[in-house]
C-alpha cells in the first residue's frame, strides 16, 4: 500500500514539473525545435567537418555552428538590403514623376473631370467659385505638386460644399498615423527584442545539439518509456520527413521563382533577373510567398508604366501558373519523401501554415506522419496484446515471426 502511495505521489510531482517546465520552455520552443531542423538538414556537413578536424567534437561543432548561421543568414540580410537599396530607388523615381521628371502618371487622370464649355445662362447652377475650382483642379497634371494639391482639394469641397484645406488634411493624417505607429511601434519593438533572443537560443542549442547530440539522444531514449524499436521509427520518421519538407520547399521556389522570370521577361519587366531571385526567395515564406513580388510588379506595369494589358496578363499567369505549381510539386515530394498521400500531404501544410504559422509547414506534416506511425506501433501492441503478433517493434519494418 505505502508503494502505491509513494508511486501516486511521484506521478502528482512528476505531472507538476512537467507543467512547469513547459511553461517556463514554452518561448523557446520554436527556436529549439528551429536548431533541430538545422542539425538533420546540416548532419552530413557537420559530420564530414568532424572527420576532417580529427574528431575533436566541440572544435566541429563550433566551426559548423558558423558555417551553418552564415549560410541560412547571410544570403538572407543581402537580400534584404538589395531589396530596400531597390525600394529606395523606386521611391526616388515615384518623386521624380512629382517634380515633373517625366510624363504623368497614367491613373492621375481620373482625377481630372473633363473640361467643358459652359456659359453663365440663367440656370447655370454651377457658382463662380466651383468654376475656379474646377479650373484649378483641371490645370494640376500632377497631385504631388503642393499647390496643386490644394487646388485639387479646393475643387473637390466645393462640389461637395465643404472647405478643404492641406493644412487639414496633413493635420488629421498626422493624427491618425501617430494613433497608428505608436502601438506599432511598440509591438515592433518587442518582437524585434523576441527575435534576437530566439535568434541567440537557437544558435547555442545548434552548438550543443551538435557537439552533444547523441548523448542528449540517447538520454532521452533512455527516460522514455516505448519500445526503443518505436523510438528509432520515430527518429528515422522525422528525420526523413525534415528532408523531405526542406527539398519540397526548395523546389517549389525555384519552379515560382523560374516560371515568375519567364512572366517578367516576356512582359518586358526591367530587372527581370533581380525580380526572378526575389520570387524564389520569398516563394519560401508561408502566407505571403510569392505574391509578395508579382503583385507589386503587375501594379506597376498596369498603373505606373500605363501597360494595361501587359499588367492583366502577368497578374494571371502569376496567379495561374506561378502560385498554383506549389500545390503540385509540395505533395508529390512529400509522397516520395514522407509516404504520405499527395492530399493529405497537401493539407497537412495548408493545415500546419494556418494554425501555427510559418513553422507549421514543418509541423503540419510531421504531425500527420506520425500520428500514421504512432497508429500502425498502436496496431502492432494491439496484435501483441492479442496474441497474433510481437511487441517489439518488428511489425512496423513488415518482418514476420519465425
Amino acid at each position: 500500500m505505502a508503494r502505491i502511495v509513494s508511486f501516486v505521489v511521484l506521478c502528482a510531482v512528476l505531472l507538476l514539473m512537467g507543467g512547469l517546465f513547459v511553461r517556463v520552455m514554452a518561448d523557446f520552443i520554436l527556436p529549439l525545435f528551429l536548431a533541430v531542423l538545422l542539425v538533420v538538414i546540416f548532419g552530413p556537413v557537420h559530420r564530414a567537418i568532424e572527420r576532417r578536424l580529427g574528431g575533436r567534437k566541440r572544435l566541429a561543432a563550433g566551426a559548423s555552428t558558423l558555417i551553418i548561421l552564415l549560410l541560412v543568414f547571410v544570403p538572407a540580410a543581402a537580400f534584404l538590403t538589395l531589396a530596400a537599396a531597390q525600394g529606395i530607388q523606386i521611391v526616388r523615381s515615384l518623386q521624380g514623376r512629382g517634380n515633373h521628371n517625366g510624363p504623368p502618371l497614367p491613373a492621375m487622370d481620373l482625377v481630372q473631370p473633363p473640361t467643358e464649355d459652359r456659359t453663365d445662362e440663367p440656370g447655370d447652377k454651377q457658382t463662380l467659385v466651383e468654376k475656379k475650382a474646377e479650373s484649378g483642379l483641371a490645370e494640376t497634371d500632377d497631385i504631388f505638386d503642393p499647390q496643386g494639391l490644394g487646388r485639387a482639394l479646393a475643387a473637390a469641397g466645393a462640389q461637395l460644399g465643404v472647405i478643404l484645406s492641406a493644412e487639414e488634411l496633413q493635420r488629421s493624417i498626422n493624427e491618425g498615423l501617430q494613433q497608428w505607429l505608436t502601438p506599432l511601434a511598440l509591438s515592433t519593438t518587442q518582437r524585434l527584442g523576441g527575435m534576437i533572443i530566439g535568434f541567440f537560443v537557437m544558435a547555442i542549442a545548434l552548438y550543443y545539439f551538435l557537439a552533444d547530440g547523441p548523448e542528449i539522444l540517447a538520454t532521452l531514449m533512455r527516460l522514455s518509456p516505448l519500445d526503443d524499436e518505436y523510438e528509432r521509427q520515430l527518429i528515422a520518421q522525422f528525420d526523413s520527413l525534415t528532408r523531405a519538407v526542406v527539398l519540397a520547399t526548395l523546389l517549389s521556389a525555384l519552379a515560382q521563382g523560374l516560371l515568375a522570370g519567364v512572366g517578367y521577361y516576356v512582359a518586358g519587366v526591367g530587372s527581370a533577373a533581380l525580380l526572378t531571385v526575389a520570387t524564389a526567395l520569398t516563394a519560401m515564406v508561408p502566407f505571403v510567398g510569392a505574391t509578395i513580388v508579382w503583385a507589386p510588379v503587375c501594379l506597376y506595369v498596369y498603373f505606373y508604366e500605363g501597360r494595361h494589358v501587359a499588367g492583366i496578363a502577368l497578374a494571371v499567369y502569376s496567379v495561374v501558373v506561378v502560385s498554383s505549381i506549389d500545390n503540385v510539386i509540395k505533395p508529390l515530394v512529400l509522397r516520395g519523401g514522407a509516404n504520405l498521400h499527395p492530399l493529405l500531404a497537401l493539407l497537412s501544410v495548408m493545415g500546419g501554415v494556418q494554425a501555427l504559422g510559418p513553422i507549421g509547414l514543418f509541423v503540419g506534416p510531421m504531425v500527420v506522419a506520425f500520428l500514421q506511425t504512432l497508429l500502425t506501433m498502436f496496431h502492432v501492441e494491439m496484435a501483441a496484446l492479442s496474441g497474433t503478433g510481437r511487441s517489439d517493434g518488428a511489425g512496423l519494418s513488415g518482418e514476420k515471426k519465425t
